[in-house]
């Protein structure tokens, strides 16, 4: 090969090399840039997280606020809050953070709604039936709880029954009927011991303005005799009278109905939300603000077989929910709805006498301060009453019946990035 030749295979391969070089220095340029950018990204994106947090904690401490940031510097950036009312009979806020660094921009939405005692699948201030009772009620190795628990006393348990969900309890102990490995709890989730969570006073009370608001009151009776038929609720104030048919969407547009001092019988299908609340005037008198189930309480559209079910009912009661003693009642009662019992609880009528039922087939949830019997036991089974088969209707984790009872804080029912 020629002088001239060889020079020529040099330079050609001197031009490929600056080309290359070129190449890959213009992709580590762009590498370089796209991290920066990335960074700045991330860290705008962070912003906006916190801004979300530090605005849910807010309105955690103050319920009515709404103030939100304008331009704030945090972690060398910038902060915008907005919080929004979108329903105000739900209380449902929309707070919008959006995070600024460095030119880039990041937003965050979040929904939040005030938590509800309809959450629990189950909860009770105490495991006695009244504040003279010493004596524990037991849960039994034929109950089962689906979805969350919570007591504020110690749980008592007799030949392994089950809570199938997070367990969360205020006191630490946990009370064998004769010992750990007789007796124990299947407890699937997490148990966390230590949390105090109260029943707040005149839950029931406060619903009468929004019953006033535009949902149906009934009062200046003793006794009120409901029956849900589906989008209709027929209603009497003697077991001699005619029933009364109404139509619900119409007669109760915000979903809640109010028994102002009275008993209520209740039973039927029911379509669409509602609450019926069921309050006393009396202090020292438990008839009046006690609601009898006098047979099954259902949905028109059951959610076990439809997820897609709107069907939702919640029973709110000053004193007592009390399962009737009838004949319909025992083979079985089922019941689809969330409970609560402000100042007592939800239980069988004269449970140690009245014949043994079968179960209590319960979709929802039951929030009370005494736990209330539903039956007794021995040592072949159930010798009265009910065997407990409650199971949680997962949908009360993100919704509630309307104007059902809350525990005072909030809850994140969406969240988006």
């Amino acid at each position: 090969m020629t002088g001239k030749a060889i020079l020529l295979v040099v330079i050609g391969f001197s031009l490929t090399l600056l080309s290359v070089g070129q190449k890959f220095g213009s992709v580590s340029n762009r590498a370089v840039d796209n991290y920066v950018s990335y960074q700045k990204e991330t860290l705008a994106h962070n912003i906006a997280i916190s801004g979300a947090n530090i605005a849910a904690n807010e309105i955690y401490m103050n319920p009515t606020w709404t103030k939100g940031y304008s331009n704030m510097q945090f972690q060398k950036g910038n902060l915008d809050v907005t919080v929004d009312i979108v329903d105000a009979d739900l209380g449902l806020r929309e707070i919008t953070a959006t995070g600024t660094f460095m030119g880039k921009s990041s937003e965050v939405k979040i929904r939040i709604a005030p938590s509800n005692f309809s959450e629990y699948a189950y909860y009770s201030t105490y495991e006695r039936s009244s504040p003279l009772s010493g004596g524990k009620i037991w849960w039994t190795g034929k109950d089962t709880v689906w979805g969350p628990f919570h007591t504020q006393d110690n749980l008592n348990v007799y030949q392994h029954p089950a809570f199938l969900g997070k367990h969360t309890s205020h006191k630490k102990s946990i009370n064998y009927y004769k010992n750990k490995s007789s007796d124990a709890p299947t407890i699937t989730g997490i148990y966390e011991p230590g949390k105090n969570l109260v029943i707040p006073p005149q839950a029931v009370e406060n619903l009468e303005a929004a019953a006033d608001d535009n949902g149906l009151k009934f009062q200046d009776k003793d006794s009120l005799y409901l029956i849900f038929d589906r989008d209709s609720l027929r209603y009497k104030y003697n077991y001699s009278d005619e029933y009364t048919a109404l139509y619900l969407p119409t007669a109760a547009p915000n979903g809640l109905i109010y028994a102002k001092d009275m008993v209520v019988r209740l039973k039927g299908v029911v379509q669409g939300k509602y609450t019926i609340g069921c309050s006393s005037s009396s202090t020292t008198s438990t008839e009046k603000g006690t609601v009898w189930l006098d047979d099954d309480i259902v949905y028109a559209t059951d959610p076990q077989v439809d997820p897609n079910s709107t069907d939702l009912f919640g029973i709110v009661a000053e004193n007592y929910v009390y399962i009737t003693e009838n004949s319909v009642n025992n083979n079985n009662i089922n019941i689809q709805a969330s409970i609560f019992s402000e100042n007592w609880g939800f239980g069988a009528y004269n449970y140690a006498d009245r014949p043994v039922g079968g179960d209590i087939n319960l979709l929802g949830g039951i929030q009370q301060n005494y736990r209330q019997a539903v039956g007794t036991f021995g040592s072949k089974g159930i010798k009265s009453g009910y065997t407990k088969q409650y199971r949680y209707d997962w949908r009360l984790a993100f919704m509630s019946p309307p104007f059902y009872p809350g525990t005072g804080g909030f809850r994140i029912v969406s969240w988006f990035e």
